[in-house]
């Protein structure tokens, strides 16, 4: 493509980039003060849940079907599906109205991300990529700052539904950039051949699984679900071990690069995302700030992450991937385990300073790892490649914030029994507390504080053993496969 077209398209794929560090942010933010409108507590992991599960189960589809078809298709359609979902979640007016347009937003969204993606590992070399990962780290940064307290400012002063109407302008503006600019090259060989089987297996295995950890319940169904998930992956392997041009290539996962980049996404993936839900209805709900703050206290997270992502991109082919995942990861874990400690008594401050450890952690370790396979793998397997590392994040955040949620919910129930609590106090919580009710409420809040712990602290299980998963990747220099290089060597020696 000329250098325009390329100025053109990468301006688009900032905006996807802008709107999709924006959902999480912004969203997250104004949860609380939605379900305390629309619902109820029990319905809080759901707005998180609906949107993940159908943005994580179509990520890899999305992928496949851009290196057979093309990729400027698929992105229009899925900035079309996001940005009606959006809408939607604007106009709800129920709870479960609500959860269905986050599910259709999360469709569009399972292809918006990874997409762009995709599209910067088209258009740049190795090189090139490390340079400018600098500039699309700045949107992050932007959007870092921007998305919290707009979110909060957007919920204190109008209503949460402008939380959903802001992404319409940049979503029509970047598809528009896009479908105007990029020219497709196509990597499939021959006449395209979709693996419906895989496909459906996959979207089966993923809905039946998330499901069935989310189901509360306690019925038999939750097991039914699991058990058919299970069975569904088990053919999955079967189907793909076969496929001619398999959904998911099983051939990228025999190499180690590629196989602990998956398992680091999944286990990090989990335990940024579980701890991005419940740290603002920990910072709103248990030390009664507003949405602002609560928005403020996600930033340093994020902001981190961009500053650790500039630095580290700039000096990854001298310091080496592995290196910086490991101290990035590192720093994860750290920070994860400070947030494990915090209480009824702890302090924004605490809080603030604990995520951003984190930010920093994720800024070392995830930019690496993903220019690494990107820079590594055949050119006609980017598109399945890029998505699956989407995929890897997305499922282990999805994951993350369901399971999490139970380990809520249960510990809450504990706490309010065993200190004879009304359950109703805790609903409370999720408004500001007036001077007449701030009393009555401290049992509530002691009881959510000790719930909401044990969500952090299963965070900090995750990113130990995301750590640990760092250790499986090889310890080699990083060098670009050629687009006609058919091997499927990963990296090369020292």
């Amino acid at each position: 493509m000329s250098r325009n077209r390329i100025i053109l398209v990468t301006i688009g794929i900032m905006l996807s980039l802008f709107l999709a560090s924006m959902e999480s942010t912004v969203v997250a933010t104004a949860t609380p003060t939605i379900v305390g409108q629309l619902g109820g507590l029990k319905h809080y992991s759901w707005v998180f849940s609906a949107f993940m599960l159908a943005s994580t189960t179509t990520v890899p589809l999305y992928g496949k079907l851009s290196d057979l078809y093309g990729r400027r298709k698929l992105y229009i359609t899925a900035m079309a599906l996001f940005l009606i979902g959006s809408v939607w979640c604007g106009l709800a007016n129920s709870m479960t109205e609500l959860i269905w347009a986050r599910a259709l937003q999360g469709i569009g969204a399972g292809g918006v991300a990874p997409l762009a993606f995709i599209l910067i590992g088209e258009m740049f070399s190795l090189e090139q990529r490390a340079k400018m990962q600098g500039l699309f780290s700045g949107v992050w940064g932007v959007s870092s700052i921007v998305g919290p307290l707009l979110g909060g400012f957007l919920v204190d002063a109008l209503s949460w539904r402008w939380v959903f109407f802001i992404n319409i302008i940049p979503g029509l503006l970047a598809a528009s950039l896009v479908a105007f600019a990029w020219r497709d090259q196509i990597q499939g060989r021959g006449k395209p051949s979709v693996d419906y089987a895989g496909a459906g297996l996959l979207t089966i295995g993923v809905v039946t699984l998330l499901l069935g950890l989310m189901d509360e319940s306690g019925t038999s169904t939750k097991w039914i679900l699991i058990a058919v998930s299970i069975i569904a992956f088990i053919l999955l392997l079967w189907v793909e071990s076969r496929a001619a041009d398999p959904i998911l290539p099983l051939h990228l996962f025999r190499e180690r690069l590629f196989a602990a980049t998956i398992a680091h996404g999944t286990l990090s993936g989990g335990a940024l995302f579980g701890s991005i839900s419940y740290i603002t209805l920990f910072v709103q709900s248990v030390l009664g700030t507003s949405a602002t703050r609560a928005g403020i206290t996600i930033a340093p997270m994020l902001l981190g992450w961009v500053a650790a992502s500039i630095f580290g991109t700039r000096i990854m082919l001298k310091v080496k991937y592995r290196r910086l995942a490991i101290i990035g990861t590192t720093m994860l874990v750290i920070g994860s385990f400070l947030l494990s400690r915090a209480h009824v008594d702890s302090t924004q401050t605490y809080l603030m300073f604990a995520v951003t450890i984190m930010g920093l952690g994720m800024g070392l370790s995830i930019p690496p790892f993903f220019i690494a396979v990107q820079s590594s793998v055949e050119r006609r397997y980017l598109g399945t490649a890029t998505s699956t590392m989407q995929f890897s994040r997305s499922m282990g955040g999805t994951l993350g914030v369901s399971i999490m949620g139970a380990a809520l919910s249960a510990r809450l129930a504990a706490n309010l029994a065993a200190s004879n609590l009304d359950p109703s106090l805790v609903s409370q919580l999720l408004e500001p507390a007036t001077s007449s009710s701030l009393v009555i409420n401290e049992g509530a809040r002691a009881a959510l504080a000790g719930a909401i712990s044990l969500v952090f602290l299963f965070a900090f299980i995750l990113a130990a053993f995301a750590l640990a998963s760092v250790f499986l990747a090889p310890n080699k220099d990083l060098k670009e496969k050629p687009a006609t290089e058919e091997s499927t060597v990963m990296v090369s020696a020292d």
